[in-house]
């Protein structure tokens, strides 16, 4: 993918950063949205980087039109942002609910709303997760939004096709990254959470960004409405 140029969305975040890492091996051109200025890497040839709410569709639409006038073309679009709530629904707060669904569901809404204005003939990745195909007791917050995410990309491909758009999302189990430390920092959560993936272990950011990087590759533009669970066997579970 030499050459190509991809907007990152969530460029700060533990994903985020092993993408960046990855797309500049790769030789792409890389302009970056950010929620933490001080975790963007500065020994990586970053073409634009911006602090950016994503849930906002002013912002995100002016952010990906500055990209767009920054190269010659967009081959990719990849909106990362997330949060881990977990709690029963009589536990959430209505803060709570409205922070979680501008995150995860409104922020992806966002980048499709832009991208569906602005790009043509690129591919846009969006963040799931393994727990919507299953039932994991409280989740039902963070999988009331990211079920969101998956129906949304299934009618944007073909609301977008003939623009050759393509839309897709991943599908993590849970990843060692800053988001989950909580859970990743506790051997007795940890060691819960490694049996409930059938592989015996939780995932890495490389196995989250080797798929991105699949879906973002132009040579792959047949694939366009589909969600990829990345999960070491989690969706084939029964909770």
């Amino acid at each position: 993918m030499k050459n190509k140029n991809f907007i990152i969305i969530g460029a700060s975040g533990g994903i985020g950063a092993r993408l960046v890492a990855d797309l500049s091996s790769d030789h792409c051109g890389l302009l970056l949205g950010y929620h933490n200025e001080s975790s963007i890497h500065s020994d990586y040839s970053i073409i634009k980087s911006a602090q950016l709410d994503c849930s906002s569709f002013d912002e995100t639409l002016s952010f990906i039109s500055d990209c767009k006038d920054e190269v010659d073309h967009i081959h990719g679009v990849v909106a990362l942002p997330g949060s881990i709530t977990l709690r029963p629904p009589h536990l959430v707060s209505e803060t709570d609910f409205e922070h979680t669904i501008n995150t995860n569901l409104k922020s992806a809404f966002s980048v499709v709303r832009s991208a569906g204005k602005l790009l043509s003939d690129s591919s846009v990745v969006l963040m799931s997760t393994a727990a919507v195909s299953i039932g994991l007791a409280n989740h039902e917050l963070i999988v009331a939004a990211k079920a969101g995410t998956e129906s949304m990309i299934k009618s944007a491909s073909l609301t977008y096709a003939k623009k050759s758009l393509r839309f897709n999302a991943v599908a993590p189990g849970l990843v060692d990254t800053p988001l989950s430390s909580r859970i990743v920092n506790n051997p007795n959560a940890l060691k819960v959470s490694e049996k409930m993936h059938p592989v015996g272990r939780i995932g890495k950011t490389q196995d989250i960004s080797h798929m991105i990087r699949f879906l973002l590759n132009p040579s792959n533009n047949w694939i366009t409405g589909q969600t990829f669970y990345v999960d070491g066997g989690l969706s084939s579970t029964k909770a």
